[in-house]
C-alpha cells in the first residue's frame, strides 16, 4: 500500500544547513575573541597560533554551513588574522604570498568541515533508509 505523504513534513534524512548569514556572524564574533585571547597570552606579532585556532573555528563552522559560506567564512577570519593578530594592529595590509597561504588554509579548513559533514549526514541518511 502507497502512503502519500507531504515532502515539507516528517523527519528530514539529512538536516537542514545553517543559514549563511549565522555561520558568518559566528566566524566573526568568533574570530575577533580567538584572535583576542591569543594576543592576550602573548602571542601577538607570531599569527601562527592564531592561524591554527582560526582554522579549527573555519573547520567547525563548515560542519554546520553550506559549501556557499566558506568563501565568506574565510575573508572574515583572514581580515581579523591579518588585521589584529600582526603589526600593526588595526590595519589590513596584503603581503603576497604570505596572505594568499592565509586565504587558502581558512577556505580549505571550511571547506574540509563542510564536505565532512555532508558526508557523515550521507552515510547517516543511507542508513536510516535502508
Amino acid at each position: 500500500m502507497i502512503e502519500w505523504v507531504r515532502i515539507s513534513t516528517g523527519a528530514r534524512a539529512v538536516p537542514q544547513p545553517v543559514a549563511t548569514p549565522i555561520v558568518w556572524f559566528a566566524a566573526f564574533a568568533g574570530a575577533l575573541l580567538l584572535v583576542a585571547i591569543t594576543n592576550l597570552f602573548g602571542e601577538h606579532g607570531h599569527p601562527g597560533t592564531a592561524l591554527l585556532a582560526l582554522s579549527l573555528l573555519a573547520a567547525a563552522l563548515g560542519l554546520c554551513a553550506r559549501f556557499t559560506a566558506a568563501p565568506g567564512t574565510a575573508v572574515l577570519c583572514w581580515l581579523l588574522l591579518n588585521g589584529f593578530a600582526i603589526p600593526p594592529l588595526g590595519q589590513v595590509t596584503w603581503a603576497g604570498h604570505r596572505d594568499s597561504a592565509w586565504l587558502a588554509c581558512l577556505f580549505a579548513a571550511t571547506a574540509f568541515g563542510t564536505g565532512l559533514a555532508r558526508v557523515v549526514n550521507a552515510r547517516a541518511a543511507y542508513r536510516r533508509i535502508t
